[in-house]
């Protein structure tokens, strides 16, 4: 059976990880002012460089589910069945709307990554690898499914400023972040992210400070493989995190681009590392 593995915008792989992995990717719809663009057709560059003219920050729509029935059609004229591995749900209502869409076309499976970014993309990458070996859907479905607890995903943000535009973030721990230079650590739990610690200084030496904590307290990380993934960072920053990355022993290192619907939550200089980190069964 030929099974393609499908992701949305939000997984932040490389170009050339989605090649390798044969990985489908639908986008988001991103607005700016009275103009809406797809996810990847502009940079995060350019999307933080429209919000500071502008002082508006860009929205994001969550794909439909009629964009879903058509684009897993698409995808069902050259394979036998598609696993698609959603942005969580509790984020997003492109989860519940890939879970529609997939009862209208025959053998689509929707995950519920309970994650974002390359969290998402290590789930992908697994079953693309699962699929390789010629395991039937179902059972790649619920080999990820099993997986989704041993994520570790989480960043570091330089400014509040895109979280509380976009609702996450109240005036009062705004100001505070701004005054004296707080630097929220982001996790994402259950599905929902929330900020579990807090950092102050430059943004290269914080980095280091969280690479660390992060390993410390995820004492069974697999090896194999780590993104390092941001919407922009200063070279002391990437210098930094992987320093700490490579003194662990990670083998394969992802240095990945956040793209503009995750930059739009959480605004520039905004890093994290993400890894499976193995569980007591």
């Amino acid at each position: 059976m030929k099974i393609a593995i499908s992701v949305e915008s939000t997984n932040d792989l490389s170009k050339e990880l989605l090649q390798k992995y044969d990985i489908k990717v639908i986008p988001y719809h991103i607005t700016l002012g009275n103009k809406s663009f797809l996810d990847g057709e502009m940079s995060t560059v350019d999307l933080f460089a429209h919000v500071d003219e502008t002082k508006t920050l860009p929205k994001t729509n969550a794909i439909n589910e009629f964009e879903f029935i058509e684009y897993f059609q698409s995808i069902k004229k050259d394979y036998d069945a598609v696993i698609h591995v959603s942005l969580s749900s509790g984020l997003s209502s492109s989860c519940a709307n890939a879970k529609r869409a997939s009862q209208n076309v025959e053998n689509v499976f929707v995950i519920d990554s309970q994650s974002l970014s390359t969290g998402i993309g290590l789930l992908a990458i697994y079953a693309s690898e699962l699929a390789l070996e010629g395991l039937e859907p179902s059972i790649i479905v619920q080999k990820v499914q099993d997986r989704v607890r041993d994520l570790q995903v989480s960043f570091v943000i330089e400014r509040l400023d895109y979280l509380h535009k976009g609702g996450r973030c109240n005036l009062l721990s705004l100001l505070g972040a701004t005054i004296f230079k707080i630097r929220p650590r982001i996790v994402v739990k259950n599905g929902k992210m929330s900020s579990d610690k807090k950092y102050k200084g430059s943004m290269a030496k914080v980095v280091k400070k969280y690479c660390e904590d992060v390993l410390e307290e995820n004492s069974k990380p697999e090896l194999d493989k780590v993104f390092l993934t941001y919407t922009t960072a200063t070279p002391e920053m990437i210098e930094q995190a992987r320093a700490v990355l490579v003194e662990k022993g990670f083998k394969n290192i992802y240095e990945t681009h956040a793209g503009c619907t995750i930059a739009s939550h959480c605004g520039a200089n905004t890093l994290g590392i993400l890894f499976f980190n193995s569980q007591e069964k």
